[in-house]
């Protein structure tokens, strides 16, 4: 079975972000036989989710799994659930709809210079992909105390018997994300090939 890893990116962010090119640098070095996937983002969440699904779908034979930052270790914590398949989270969003609902409005992307608009009903949406009981054992959270723009406390009392990595400092892009990616191949158990 082939091995794809789908990273998910956070809100206004995109694949071009430092963490999604170190990420996808890495496994092309290391482990080429992984694919790496990692889409623009819709807007909306359920168009998001839709995306990201059709994704999976797509291949059916791959053995998926998810990394995750912010937003996107919210959407990362569904799509683990759903098909039990192991996420890493990067200072993941543990209740967006509440800190999203300030954002709702006009909103320029500074990766793509992309407009588009927030809404109330993407709050709702949101809120619709909560998963109050996670399978512990199928995730890595590692988290920065010094976010500025989430509380890693929220993160780190949800995921806290999970493989959790507190790291104190830091900030909201997770600095010296690079030095964590033996750890990261070790919890999902990538393999070198000869």
């Amino acid at each position: 079975m082939s091995r794809a890893i789908l990273y998910i990116h956070g809100f206004n962010s995109s694949p071009l972000s430092m963490k999604a090119e170190l990420t996808k640098a890495y496994l092309a070095t290391h482990f080429p036989h992984v694919e790496f996937v990692c889409p623009k983002l819709m807007a909306s969440p359920n168009a998001a989710i839709a995306q990201l699904e059709e994704i999976i779908q797509s291949r059916p034979c791959a053995q998926w799994q998810f990394i995750g930052s912010s937003l996107g270790g919210y959407f990362s914590t569904y799509f683990a659930q759903k098909y039990q398949h192991q996420a890493v989270l990067v200072n993941p969003a543990v209740k967006p709809y509440l800190l999203l609902a300030e954002f709702i409005g006009w909103q320029t992307n500074p990766y793509t210079n992309e407009r588009y608009e927030v809404t109330a009903e993407h709050m709702e949406q949101l809120k619709a992909l909560e998963q109050e009981k996670i399978t512990e054992n199928l995730y890595q959270v590692m988290v920065q105390t010094g976010d500025e723009v989430l509380d890693y406390r929220l993160a780190a009392d949800k995921y806290q018997n999970t493989e959790l990595i507190v790291q104190q400092g830091g900030d909201h892009s997770f600095i010296n994300f690079s030095d964590m990616f033996p750890a990261i191949a070790n919890f999902l158990a990538l393999e070198h090939q000869n």
